[in-house]
């Protein structure tokens, strides 16, 4: 993996012209187009102003911010006056600031002081100019009674609004507009009656919008402000920030929380290469799981059987089963009594070590987590393959990205992400296929959508409309499994006529002939049959994606969760490398990561075929080198993976296992497969902050921390390794995980002594070829790129510019031929099921569904259908309807839309009362090893009252 060498990088542009200027006799010197504003700030001289944020466009529209530029005949608004040389400038004249007195006393006459913003949190910045001019005490004008009061508007479930604070500066339609590319907020009304509205003049709640809460971080007043989270809101002036990451999804963005010392109340987000300052609803409103009153907070030891109040099969989860949002635990823990953390770790040291000796080191077996740091994936792989003796471990990349990862490695020799997703800014075109990227990665869509309103073309592809399409040149709905059929007819189509980069083709890659030899047949009008699109839109693809100068493609579970997941994603790198699209800026492959660390937790060894850094376990040579660091004889054979597992502990061969922050219970396909697998199982481990559904069978739960309870790194989807810092004190007796499966490991007799997590990445990084340059120390508050060669810059955006990390160097084609889904639809299953997320929750549900707010977003499962479905089944929506599969059924509530493919249903999995994995189908891509959740034959019924 190489650097962009100057020959690929994009053409110079020509050299900026610099000008100087004297602002209030100080000189400096900035680019030309700067504005005199932002001179003013370099040079620490503070201009007031309301309706300018530097992430904005300015408007100028507040008139706080003018200035006296000598020779003009107005003065201007510093926010939208760009610096010319030899200006000269006066911020603070006698004049200027009467005038900025008067403007502020206006404002302030229509202004209830104080308003919810100055009293939630004392940073109003009208009011803090009132106190700064003397006014907010004594003001001259106050509102005249020609008017109605301005309404207040309590509908949002996170932000309250209220008219009657704003001062129509239109940072919030800015922030939504240009920020988030959400376009809900506009101007409504005229005059005094003039007032901010959502989708025309709606109420907030009733809305499209998607509580990102953008609107209220911009907002300068009262007007928008985030309702109450955490504990109560206070000054920020009395509050601690600490600089962390965000715990949910692969985007990773930067936040900061705000905290009293005991709790975390607020959260923001915070300025770096990965977000901007941007947030989802879910790092912004969801962190207040961590304060649930049901954290564990003591290890729990199982006093009677059976495993699991759930443990008895239930073919139909709709007919008299409990519909609680949460594991009840007034029903579980009367199973399990309270022991000290000495009493839970010397039994599970102990019955791990009896079926060890009793039964070999295959018997064992560990599931960590994508949720946790890289510090812990890296112990806990290091605890299963030293202490345990095999390499039975495994995580959820598993059931998220693993077919994707085993066609990268073998199509140009690695896993990982070619170009950062912000890149996407320096593309033409920009194929998404396969991903709902404003519900799984809401902060990355706007960075699309924002690419899209500068002019890259988008290309959307997927069966289930997303909102990106919405942004789109040309969307794209084929039926569900057809993906290699469509992109094989778009190779046909580059190849047919002329599109692919014959010189890059013969320098850098292999077995083109046998591609073109296979695509040959893939004809649009012989695929558009198998697609259900016509020719002519799979031309019309081909050719925008063909011909742009630059493209770059993202991908998500779409494409990595069938049982052609590989072949798919060897179908998306025979477009990229076909074309030449690859090692430079706005190029590229990237499938966008699920969880916060899924690609830290696989580069740190969380895979059952390789050590960290995809280092193989077959390799001799690369095992004596972990041999010789880590002091032990390791298992020269592959381990099995998470569904290979289960199905091991169904047989007997599996006995003991080890679960670290893992739910799969939930999360892994045929659930009532997984319910007497874990039933089988002679001891079970769970290690987790919540006693989760799969908790329910274990013998031993020790109580584990949180994200914002320890120190520890996360790399996100661009390959970003940043610090996550500790917010607050873990609740009771609960511990840092790391610091358990030290413990753990110790007891085994395997010493595992570290001083903090840095210690534990530094190890890390030093078994890690990728990760050299990088130290904890270094890391800052930015994070660092993978590979860091030189560890006084960002790391690499784009790899792969001169060749591939593959034996030859050359990028690999790998034909696929269409294949069909291993359950397909018939008389008895006549529809497809396809599952997946929502945005306001994530994975299983165990955080965000006890987050108050996300929770209050989005409160019950539910299954979404077609019109055309609805109809033709009888069912209305908000209708009661069973869903039932070859392996389970269960009861939920229809939505019915049109954003599903006519013929399909799309059901959520967060939902315990309706688990989606008790529907899906286990059967395995043979490369990957992934189940196909997003393809299986389904009937759905109506409910009829009282049937």
């Amino acid at each position: 993996m190489t650097p962009v060498s100057a020959p690929d990088a994009p053409a110079a542009k020509p050299a900026t012209r610099m000008v100087t200027l004297a602002v209030d006799g100080r000189s400096i010197t900035v680019p030309e187009g700067t504005s005199v504003w932002e001179a003013a700030r370099r040079l620490g001289i503070d201009i007031p102003v309301l309706c300018h944020d530097p992430r904005m466009k300015p408007v100028g529209v507040c008139r706080l911010c003018v200035v006296d530029a000598k020779g003009q005949r107005v003065n201007p608004a510093s926010c939208v006056r760009g610096c010319e040389e030899g200006m000269e400038v006066r911020t603070d004249t006698p004049d200027l600031e009467r005038r900025r007195k008067v403007l502020v006393e206006l404002l302030l006459a229509d202004h209830p002081s104080p308003c919810e913003r100055q009293r939630a949190t004392g940073d109003c910045d009208l009011e803090a100019l009132g106190a700064r001019y003397g006014v907010l005490e004594r003001q001259r004008w106050h509102r005249g009674g020609g008017g109605p009061a301005k309404p207040a508007d309590p509908s949002s479930k996170v932000i309250s609004v209220d008219h009657a604070s704003c001062i129509l500066c239109d940072r919030c339609i800015r922030g939504c507009d240009d920020l988030q590319s959400n376009e809900v907020i506009g101007r409504n009304g005229k005059g005094f009656l003039a007032r901010i509205g959502f989708d025309d003049d709606r109420p907030m709640g009733d809305s499209t919008c998607v509580s990102c809460g953008e609107c209220a971080a911009v907002c300068p007043t009262g007007a928008l402000v985030s309702r109450p989270v955490g504990a109560t809101e206070a000054p920020r002036a009395s509050l601690k920030a600490v600089k962390s990451v965000c715990p949910y999804c692969g985007v990773g963005c930067a936040i900061t929380y705000f905290t009293d010392g005991r709790t975390v109340v607020s959260a923001e987000g915070r300025e770096s290469p990965v977000n901007h300052g941007r947030l989802c609803v879910k790092g912004r409103y969801g962190f207040d799981y961590s304060l649930h009153p049901q954290r564990l907070r003591r290890p729990l030891i199982r006093i009677s059987r059976p495993r699991g109040a759930l443990s008895g099969e239930v073919k139909d989860s709709s007919a008299g089963t409990r519909r609680r949002k949460v594991v009840d635990y007034a029903e579980i823990l009367p199973h399990f009594r309270e022991a000290s953390w000495e009493e839970a770790l010397d039994l599970v040291a102990k019955r791990f070590g009896e079926i060890r000796a009793a039964s070999g080191p295959g018997s064992l077996a560990g599931f960590g987590s994508a949720k946790c740091s890289n510090e812990e994936a890296y112990l806990f792989q290091k605890l299963v393959r030293a202490v345990f003796g095999t390499n039975n471990v495994d995580h959820c990349t598993r059931l998220c990205h693993a077919s994707s990862v085993a066609a990268l490695l073998e199509g140009i020799g690695s896993g990982a992400v070619s170009n950062v997703f912000a890149d996407v800014k320096h593309a033409d075109v920009a194929m998404l296929i396969g991903t709902n990227t404003t519900e799984n990665h809401p902060v990355a869509a706007t960075f699309f959508k924002e690419a899209a309103k500068n002019g890259t073309k988008l290309i959307v592809i997927d069966p289930r409309r997303p909102h990106t399409a919405d942004f789109a040149t040309h969307y794209v709905r084929f039926r569900p499994g057809t993906d290699v059929a469509f992109l094989n007819a778009m190779l046909h189509v580059i190849v047919a006529e002329g599109m692919v980069d014959e010189a890059f083709v013969a320098a850098r890659t292999t077995g083109f002939e046998a591609l073109k030899a296979t695509v040959a047949k893939y004809t649009p009008e012989f695929a558009a049959e198998i697609c259900g699109v016509t020719a002519e839109e799979i031309r019309a693809v081909a050719r925008t994606y063909g011909s742009a100068k630059a493209a770059i493609m993202f991908w998500g579970m779409g494409i990595s969760q069938h049982t052609t997941g590989t072949d798919n994603a060897r179908c998306l790198i025979a477009l990229c490398l076909a074309t030449g699209n690859i090692g430079r800026p706005g190029t590229g492959l990237h499938p966008l990561r699920g969880q916060n660390n899924v690609q830290g937790a696989s580069d740190a060894g969380l895979i059952p075929m390789v050590f960290p850094d995809y280092q193989p376990v077959e390799d001799a040579g690369i095992r004596a080198r972990f041999e010789k660091a880590w002091g032990r004889t390791l298992d020269p054979k592959r381990g099995l993976t998470v569904v290979e597992i289960m199905k091991a502990a169904l047989e007997g061969r599996v006995k003991g296992m080890y679960m670290m922050g893992e739910n799969p219970f939930m999360s892994d396909p045929n659930q009532n497969k997984v319910r007497r697998a874990l039933s089988s199982l002679d001891f079970l481990v769970v290690q987790d902050i919540f006693l989760t559904e799969t908790a329910e069978f274990a013998d031993v739960i020790l109580p584990a921390s949180t994200a914002l309870e320890k120190d520890g790194t996360y790399t996100n989807s661009d390959r970003r390794v940043q610090v996550g810092r500790k917010v607050v004190e873990p609740p009771g007796e609960a511990r840092e995980d790391w610091r358990i499966l030290c413990d753990v490991a110790t007891r085994m007799g395997y010493p595992m002594r570290y001083g903090s997590a840095a210690e534990v990445f530094d190890e890390l990084a030093s078994l890690s070829p990728a990760l050299r340059g990088l130290s904890h120390a270094n890391l800052g508050d930015a994070g660092k790129l993978w590979p860091c060669p030189d560890p006084e810059t960002d790391g690499i955006n784009v790899l792969f510019d001169a060749d591939f990390p593959t034996p030859d160097g050359r990028g690999r084609f790998v034909p696929a031929e269409w294949m069909p889904a291993a359950e397909l639809p018939d008389g008895e299953y006549p529809m497809v099921l396809n599952t997946g997320r929502v945005l306001e929750h994530w994975h299983t549900g165990s955080m965000t569904r006890r987050s108050k707010a996300l929770d209050a977003l989005e409160p019950a499962a539910f299954a979404e259908i077609h019109p055309e479905d609805a109809a033709r089944l009888g069912i209305a929506d908000g209708d009661a309807i069973r869903v039932t599969t070859r392996r389970g059924t269960i009861a939920t509530t229809a939505r019915v839309g049109d954003r599903t493919h006519p013929g399909s249903l799309f059901i959520p999995f967060h939902f315990r009362e309706a688990p989606a994995n008790c529907l899906t189908n286990d059967a395995l891509d043979p490369f990957g090893k992934i189940p196909e959740f997003k393809f299986c034959a389904v009937r759905v019924e109506r409910i009829v009252p009282g049937s």
